[in-house]
């Protein structure tokens, strides 16, 4: 996969240990999602996520990416290749920073991805959010993400599963 296609807009990098505190210094800013979303961000649940894979899957299908505006990181996404299925792929997390929030930044990302992965063979893109998180719902359905029908409960809190077609 070749990240640098993935936005005409950004520049996308593969995030590392190295980029924790800018990372963290992005999420901590966004305490709406961490309200629904417990337990709030910290440089450790960073690190984990990280490395965090899906079962039957490894690091060549993971791709923790950076999106910089300049040299400013203005989002931050898990992406998994494959999974759940070959033909699909998983958003495990995307945070914008809120400097950019509606202004249609988030959008432009997702679109750019969705075009990017339709490229290459995918069919569909699968993500979840945190049941009765607003923002979080309103910013996925408006970009054509359609649910499931399929939850799954945390310790703390229901997922909703939702998936945007690339056909």
């Amino acid at each position: 996969m070749d990240i640098s296609l993935l936005s005409d807009r950004c520049k996308v990098k593969h995030l590392t240990e190295d980029s924790i505190p800018e990372v963290y210094a992005l999420c901590c800013k966004n305490s709406l999602y961490y309200q629904y979303c417990p337990p709030f961000v910290t440089a450790e649940s960073i690190a984990s996520d990280m490395i965090a894979l899906p079962p039957n899957k490894d690091f060549s299908d993971k791709h923790y990416l950076g999106y910089y505006d300049g040299e400013k990181l203005i989002a931050v996404m898990d992406l998994i290749l494959g999974y759940p299925d070959p033909a699909m792929a998983f958003i495990g997390f995307f945070m914008t920073d809120v400097s950019v929030q509606n202004a249609g930044v988030g959008s432009g990302i997702i679109d750019g991805l969705c075009s990017y992965l339709k490229n290459l063979g995918f069919s569909a893109v699968r993500l979840g959010w945190v049941r009765g998180n607003p923002q979080a719902e309103h910013f996925w359905k408006k970009n054509r993400f359609i649910e499931t029908g399929a939850t799954y409960n945390t310790d703390h809190y229901t997922v909703v599963l939702a998936q945007r077609s690339l056909t």
